[in-house]
């Protein structure tokens, strides 16, 4: 096999120091509006993950019982 020949690659020049810092200033953080009223309602999903569950293990219950009818 032939040697792998690597890509030689361009060297950036060291920037001072100055340069490559600047400082920021820092302010106070600011509050987001509406951050506390948030309460979600999820009643629907509940529902919904009661009827997925009922679902579920009706017919689980179905596939068992009909285990015992097709043997």
């Amino acid at each position: 096999m032939s040697k792998k020949r690597r890509r030689k690659r361009n060297r950036r020049p060291n920037l001072p120091v100055e340069t490559r810092t600047s400082p920021k200033a820092k302010s106070a953080p600011q509050s987001l509006p509406g951050v506390g009223d948030f309460s979600p309602d999820y009643t629907y999903v509940l529902e919904d993950l009661k009827r997925i569950g009922f679902l579920a293990g009706t017919f689980i219950a179905l596939l068992i019982v009909l285990s015992f009818f097709l043997r």
